[in-house]
């Protein structure tokens, strides 16, 4: 299994890299792919719920969401939103069968918000002044957290953080995530000279190692809702696209606020 997810990793990682260097419109496509693919994930496990969600709507929706970062209208995301719904409310007046509509619904909608909307917020931050650092800051240290909870989890592990959302993750596995990134967080902080204080980099360290672990818990409890081990078998050693990407959502939400902060302090 550690092999399958070094081997995964030393492809996969260069590739993220380079989209995130390239900037632009490149790592927009290539983040609006992963989150397509999330996308169908997703969906896919809603299924095994016996919900029947509209998936191919639903992912064109994630994919408008990703894109409308570029439009220079500011309104672009609220009109996708508002005839997203319009549309897919109409369209449940017309689908067969009409049993348990709202359910699948609600199953639809919250794919577009859980994978489309909260993963904009990198390409939203890639956007932004020292946006190349930023993400690469953000998405590494993430991943850093990930490596370090693991670890530390099957070496120290004892102690279960939440057994009945996911037996495996330890609260040893928790503190050795968050010891990680914070210095990780430092390390890469000052590698690529962002314009943040030490102390901030240390706070917003720990906060995006809180919200990639609560993060990660919420994808555990995703899987386990739809009855679901892994969310695919795309990414060999990891799962799906979900497995690795779940801690992502809420990381770049909170680094892109913080970023925000930082103009009026």
């Amino acid at each position: 299994m550690l092999r399958l997810r070094l081997f995964t990793a030393v492809i996969g990682l260069p590739i993220l890299i380079a989209a995130i260097c390239f900037g632009g419109i490149w790592f927009t496509i290539f983040l609006t792919i992963i989150a397509a693919l999330g996308g169908f994930e997703f969906y896919r496990m809603a299924s095994h719920s016996h919900a029947q969600p509209l998936v191919y709507f639903g992912v064109v929706w994630i994919m408008l969401l990703m894109i409308s970062t570029h439009c220079p209208v500011p309104e672009t995301k609220l009109i996708i939103i508002t005839f997203g719904i319009i549309i897919s409310l109409i369209w449940l007046l017309f689908r067969v069968p009409r049993k348990n509509a709202f359910t699948n619904w609600g199953w639809t909608l919250a794919g577009t918000f859980y994978i489309g909307w909260m993963l904009s917020y990198w390409i939203i931050i890639r956007n932004l002044e020292f946006g190349r650092e930023w993400v690469l800051w953000g998405m590494l240290i993430t991943f850093g957290n990930d490596t370090a909870a693991y670890c530390t989890g099957k070496i120290w592990g004892k102690h279960t953080l939440a057994p009945a959302i996911s037996p495996a993750k330890t609260w040893e596995g928790s503190i050795g995530g968050i010891i990680g990134t914070v210095i990780c967080a430092i390390v890469l902080g000052l590698l690529f000279k962002l314009p943040i204080t030490p102390l901030q980099i240390i706070l917003l360290g720990f906060a995006v190692s809180i919200l990639a672990q609560l993060g990660d818990l919420i994808g555990s409890l995703l899987k386990r809702n739809t009855g679901t081990k892994d969310s695919s078998k795309l990414l060999p050693g990891h799962g799906g696209i979900l497995d690795r990407a779940d801690s992502l959502i809420f990381t770049g939400m909170v680094i892109y606020y913080h970023v925000l902060l930082l103009k009026y302090i």
